[in-house]
């Protein structure tokens, strides 16, 4: 028979707590209805995690005295699942295993461990200086409790994001949202300011308070950490990615009370974790008939509005604003830093020249706050970070990609981007890799995935001062739309067509730094 619970004690997993005694299921403290058949089967699982419990023993534990279908078991198996979020977001909670029964498999504590962790920081931890969160974050109210879901889950995600969409931003809140939760043992390692990867696992180290050689860095952080339940922010981590992937490898797997939780452009590709892409935030669709009112609901909208309020201008938000700022925001992609940036120029510019400047190189190179990391000073700053970091291929095939205006799909892309120097494969391959960094957004139409540049990426991408040759060969194409039917977007803007360069009318084209100048493709 399964063993009973000790009915005095309280079983925290995810962000669940159970107390069997009173038979009551609460998620962050609000109460869970659950069918008592249901309860149960949880009660049950909970008695022995991650062992097998079997179909029998299940039976027998919730239908006493009575015979019943298997197909019962299953139902309300199914119906915990589904109330527990049970595959949501990567949470795990009950696995099954094929014609033996089921086994709880999400991380548990007790309630005298739980209390303990709550009273007893670690002893001689050092509070991480985890930066300030933001009093009021725009468009993340769904984000940071599903991401501290998931990462109590499943120990170890990665928000994963274009340049400006806000990672940096949602960790710090998951970290403050976290902080008693693990008793206020939050580190935050910033690696934007570390570009040797052979000193990742030492300044991991630096911010644990631990002294280590540079050649044993991990080892050290091994042995502090394997018995230590903490959460580990690392922020900043596609330049280091081999580095961080390498490190996280060995700690996650050393330690199993670890928590981690990484920012990167690209996943760190390892084993067990889990990626959160994090989306720019929601813009109103181009409806002539939209109220202010209306527009308001938009967290694209809203943050604009409340920046450029909290710069100094009036704004009346009339609908003739507001249809203004809609404009705005959706040339933006509701990217958080370009949408921050647009709208503290409102006091010199006014709304209706920023929305004709986005256009222009000057849009690229508005500065924003004084305090943020070079690589986040300007729309530029940020678009040379990601591009710095691509290979020679990526960039060559981005730069010929930015002639769509707007969707394409893999066929389009394939009919306009290979040439003498460039096949096929290498071009999907580096199409794979540019989504990969978050370079391409995609969206499933059905059955098709298509494609596209953000409009700030597309403009980058459309000023780099390429190959003469590369411009003219790319402006004969004459490419048609991502479905291959017509010769204009899908937003009824043409394409490029033959004899025009591959700039838009007014842009100048900058020199990028030398060391990423485009070379030629090997």
């Amino acid at each position: 028979m399964t063993p009973q619970l000790d009915r005095k004690e309280t079983i925290y997993f995810g962000s669940f707590s159970l107390v069997s005694s009173e038979r009551r299921l609460t998620k962050e403290g609000a109460f869970v209805k659950l069918s008592a058949r249901a309860l149960d089967i949880l009660i049950a699982l909970l008695s022995r995690p991650n062992e097998l419990v079997t179909k029998n023993d299940l039976l027998a534990r919730v239908w006493p005295d009575v015979t019943v279908e298997e197909g019962s078991l299953r139902f309300h198996i199914a119906c915990l699942r589904k109330i527990l979020g049970d595959g949501k977001y990567g949470a795990r909670y009950i696995a099954t295993l094929n014609g033996r029964g089921y086994c709880f498999v999400a991380p548990i504590s007790r309630s005298a461990d739980h209390n303990r962790e709550l009273a007893e920081p670690v002893a001689g931890f050092p509070h991480a200086d985890l930066p300030t969160g933001l009093i009021r974050m725009v468009g993340r109210d769904d984000d940071v409790p599903r991401l501290a879901n998931q990462l109590i889950a499943a120990r170890f995600v990665t928000i994963v994001g274009s340049g400006g969409v806000g990672k940096s931003t949602v960790a710090i809140a998951v970290g403050h949202r976290l902080m008693e939760a693990f008793a206020g043992s939050v580190v935050f390692v910033d690696l934007g300011t570390q570009s040797d990867p052979n000193l990742v696992a030492t300044a991991v180290a630096s911010k644990l308070g631990l002294y280590a050689q540079s050649d044993d860095a991990t080892q050290s952080l091994i042995a502090y950490l394997r018995e230590k339940r903490i959460l580990l922010i690392l922020d900043t981590c596609e330049h280091l990615i081999e580095a961080v992937a390498a490190l996280v490898s060995r700690i996650f797997m050393a330690a199993p009370q670890l928590h981690i939780l990484a920012t990167s452009r690209e996943a760190l590709r390892v084993e067990e974790e889990h990626v959160y892409r994090l989306e720019p935030l929601a813009c109103p669709p181009n409806d002539p008939g939209l109220t202010a009112t209306v527009a308001r609901t938009f967290p694209a909208v809203e943050l604009f509005v409340d920046h450029a309020l909290a710069s100094g201008v009036h704004l009346d938000f009339n609908d003739r604003e507001a249809a203004v700022v809609e404009s705005i925001c959706r040339k933006l992609d509701g990217v958080p830093l370009a949408i921050e940036f647009a709208a503290a120029r409102v006091e010199s510019y006014g709304l209706q020249q920023i929305a004709l400047l986005l256009d222009q190189p000057l849009a690229m190179l508005w500065p924003g706050p004084r305090t943020a990391p070079s690589r986040q000073r300007t729309m530029e700053a940020t678009l040379n970070w990601s591009y710095g970091l691509l290979s020679e291929q990526e960039r060559f095939v981005l730069r010929r990609l930015a002639i769509f205006v707007d969707h394409f799909t893999l066929d389009a892309a394939l009919a306009v981007v290979p040439g003498a120097d460039l096949d096929r494969s290498v071009v999907l391959g580096a199409i794979d890799r540019l989504v990969a960094k978050s370079m391409i957004a995609t969206h499933a139409n059905g059955p098709t995935m298509r494609y596209r540049l953000l409009q700030m990426t597309r403009n980058y991408a459309l000023e780099i001062n390429g190959d003469a040759a590369e411009s003219a060969d790319l402006a004969s194409r004459r490419p048609t739309t991502g479905n291959g039917s017509s010769k204009s977007g899908t937003d009824g803007r043409p394409y490029l067509p033959a004899g025009r360069a591959t700039l838009p009318r007014g842009t100048v084209k900058r020199e990028i730094p030398s060391r990423w100048k485009p070379r030629a493709i090997e």
